[in-house]
């Protein structure tokens, strides 16, 4: 490998996939000789049971543009991604499934669109070739769901077939989880510039698939934790503030009924839940309250130990010379 960095970074997660590392090779590494621009190939080995690092050496000591990570165990998908973003160099970073059902035909269709300015583009599997209510339509309720929820509309966020220029993705969170899908909206963030191209999408040929339904699951949750990362990481006493101030004003409520019901109603307090919400709803309140506090403080100290911003500069113009 040469010292100099690679125009193209190809970062490709593996788990359990030995017969398919040959033929994705065999069509992966002409697509990229032609496209007559410096690559390197991360593969991430998620910690496969099978053949597949045997594969990967075989491929690896014949081509050197082929760097392989192999982890100690299975870590999911999305620390596998994070791992090759971590440890490639190229100005331009594409992420890809090794399935086989990802084409590398179009990775020459998204450095273009990547050439007309935009800093992402994500693939969109119009023509899914997978279990039709299994995994399309569910993925099709969770695309509209995410579109919806993070003002980002994307038709197909869980198709790993995507390409980023490197300061697009360079500001972004770590990835944990299931986040890697989530990489767009975190790019927006940025102020990267996004687009959706059509692309192919091949039934699978070898193994099957290591994901269930209960991965929808995973993926709502996660994508709670990106929106309330979105909005309110640096001011976390909104939300909890928020919920408390409401809670204590249900349990204030509650306890002027019960005082009403008693004293123009001849109702006993003890025959209602009253005092019992009422006593739940502002000790809530109060818990909510001390929880933003200490959320508050944790995100300064997480901002003022690194010395991180809480802005970020596009440009500077005119910009003075300093000691």
């Amino acid at each position: 490998m040469t010292s100099a960095s690679p125009d193209i970074s190809i970062v490709l997660p593996v788990y359990n996939e030995e017969k398919n590392i040959p033929e994705l090779f065999q069509s992966l590494l002409p697509v990229l000789d032609d496209l007559k621009r410096s690559f390197e190939i991360i593969v991430v080995d998620d910690g496969s049971l099978d053949k597949s690092m045997e594969r990967l050496g075989e491929i690896a000591e014949k081509r050197p543009e082929v760097q392989v990570i192999e982890f100690r165990h299975n870590r999911g998908q999305t620390a596998a991604i994070q791992a090759g973003i971590d440890y490639c160099r190229g100005d331009i970073i594409i992420t890809s499934d090794s399935d086989l059902q990802n084409d590398p035909s179009d990775i020459p269709r998204l450095l273009a669109k990547l050439d007309e300015g935009y800093d992402l583009v994500s693939g969109w599997r119009q023509n899914r070739k997978d279990a039709r209510i299994r995994r399309t339509l569910v993925s099709r309720v969770a695309n509209w769901f995410i579109s919806r929820m993070s003002g980002l509309h994307l038709r197909d966020y869980g198709c790993t077939l995507k390409a980023y220029r490197r300061e697009a993705v360079s500001g972004t969170h770590r990835l944990y989880g299931e986040m890697h899908r989530f990489i767009p909206i975190y790019a927006s963030w940025v102020g990267a510039k996004i687009t959706e191209i059509e692309v192919e999408h091949h039934a699978r040929r070898h193994g099957h698939s290591n994901y269930g339904l209960e991965r929808v699951i995973k993926v709502v949750l996660d994508l709670f934790v990106v929106l309330f990362i979105q909005k309110y990481f640096e001011k976390p006493i909104y939300i909890f503030g928020g919920f408390g101030i409401a809670s204590t004003l249900i349990g204030i409520l509650c306890f002027i009924y019960m005082l009403y019901l008693k004293l123009f109603e001849g109702i006993s307090m003890i025959s209602t839940p009253l005092p019992l919400a009422s006593s739940m709803f502002i000790l809530i309140g109060f818990i909510c309250l001390l929880l933003g506090l200490l959320a508050e403080i944790m995100i300064r100290i997480y901002y003022e130990s690194q010395n991180l911003r809480t802005y970020d500069i596009k440009s500077y113009l005119n910009k003075p010379d300093q000691d």
